[in-house]
This record gives C-alpha cells, structure tokens and sequence, in this order.
C-alpha cells in the first residue's frame, strides 16, 4: 500500500513536470513564430483552456520562469528560457531521429513529445551524435 501511493506521487510529479517544460516550449515556440505570448494563443497551441493557462502561468511565475503583466502578454525569464531552450532542441532532434528511422511524422511527433522529457542527458547527446 505504501509502494502504491510512493508511484501514484511520482507519477503526478512527473506530469506536472512534463506540463510545466510542455508549457515554457509552448512559449518559446511562439516567440519564435513571432507571436505574442498571450493566454488564448498558448491553449491553442496546447489545447488546453485558457483558466488551465493562467494556472499553470501562476505556477511558473513562482517558480521564477516566467513574468506576467495583469492581463498582459507573459515572458520567459532567462531561467525559464534555459529549459525551453534544452527542451525544444530534444524535441527537434529526437524527431528528426525518429523519421530517420522510418518512423511517419504523426508517430514521431507524438513520440518525441513523450520521450523529450524522460531521456536521460546522456541518451539524448548519443543520439544528436549519430544524426
């Protein structure tokens, strides 16, 4: 009984992290693009809803990886830039290493977005390494 709550806690940490480093790429995706980082724009891109986008805004605020205006646009700060940063370049090269493998681009995009943020640091460099 106690292993089982221990795993059910580690997998809800597991997925608040996936959410919060899927959340900073969201943001850095846009940048990118050009686009404002505003709240409708960022549950669009991952089809959540815009309360879902200002709660997880506030968490990262406390966290110190993004800032916010009062209903303004949000921005990455250096730190939560850091970790988009190293989260989308998984995110490119362990897709672009799935479909060398044959593998189509739906499964690979679908893929890459789950592996991005389990892949242990030196798993990934091999791979950037062989592509």
């Amino acid at each position: 009984m106690e292993i089982r709550g221990l795993l059910h806690y580690y997998l809800r940490m597991e997925s608040a992290t996936k959410s919060r480093e899927d959340f900073l790429e969201a943001l850095l995706m846009l940048e990118e693009s050009g686009q404002p980082l505003e709240t409708t724009r960022v549950a669009k891109l991952l089809g959540i809803s815009k309360p879902a986008v200002h709660q997880m805004g506030h968490e990262l605020i406390k966290h110190g990886w993004i800032t916010r205006r009062d209903y303004g646009d949000m921005k990455l700060t250096d730190e939560g830039r850091a970790i988009a940063v190293k989260v989308y370049e998984r995110h490119r090269v362990l897709k672009q290493f799935l479909l060398s493998l044959g593998v189509n681009e739906e499964v690979a995009e679908h893929d890459c977005c789950l592996m991005e943020h389990i892949i242990s640091d030196e798993t990934f460099e091999a791979i950037k390494k062989k592509i």
